[in-house]
């Protein structure tokens, strides 16, 4: 009997680290608990700036354990690795992360990882851009747009459905496919991961700091 590999997924809410989540599923390895990084209040993820609220529902929909740790930007790595060593005293001997091509990224993900003793897994390292994109919308996934740099997309953008158009519409932008380089986040509301689905009832768009951002005020669990 082969005995699967117990892992945590570095969870942003985002399309890549669930769709990173997922193909480790997939791959057989088994995701005891998603890990986001909070900030000090408590109430927003610190990467994509998504409510608290919307990533334990999230977690509620895929029905994967979801931790959150409260950080400031001088503590984040050693908050990350002591999260890493909590998890490691309960057999968790892998990470999943959902980075593509910034080497910057990988360096520090392995760098940590190391030094508690963790593998670090990283599905979608170094796949095309434009495949990983086309594969989530194939698998399912439903994503929208909650945040994007204001110098490169218009009001509009925010709130979009992440879908073939949306797809081939990026492709005449100047920016990286995933948004890998920041120029726009996503949250995701629906997969074949996922039991319930999220629906946002009420949100607004507003420019804040150079980007847009999909303000989420409700947002419900339903039935699939």
């Amino acid at each position: 009997m082969t005995i699967m590999e117990k892992v945590f997924a570095s969870w942003s809410g985002g399309k890549d680290s669930c769709f990173a989540c997922y193909r480790a599923i997939t791959g057989g390895l088994d995701v005891r608990c998603l890990l986001n990084m909070v900030t000090g209040d408590g109430k927003r993820s610190w990467t994509h700036g998504l409510s608290a609220e919307i990533l334990q529902m999230q977690s509620q929909a895929v029905g994967i354990p979801l931790v959150q740790r409260r950080t400031t930007r001088s503590d984040y790595e050693t908050d990350f690795k002591n999260a890493l060593l909590d998890f490691k005293s309960e057999g968790v001997s892998g990470g999943i992360f959902g980075d593509i091509d910034l080497d910057v990224h990988r360096q520090w993900i392995e760098k940590v990882c190391a030094s508690v003793g963790i593998t670090p897994h990283l599905p979608l390292w170094m796949v095309s851009q434009d495949g990983i994109m086309r594969d989530f919308v194939a698998a399912g996934f439903e994503a929208v747009v909650v945040a994007a740099k204001a110098e490169l997309f218009s009001e509009e953008w925010v709130g979009r459905r992440v879908d073939m158009d949306f797809i081939s519409q990026l492709n005449e932008k100047d920016i990286t496919p995933c948004g890998e380089s920041g120029e726009y986040h996503t949250v995701v509301l629906d997969g074949p991961m996922f039991r319930q689905r999220l629906e946002i009832v009420e949100a607004e768009k507003v420019l804040r700091d150079e980007h847009w951002f999909l303000d989420i005020k409700k947002c419900v669990l339903t039935p699939k």
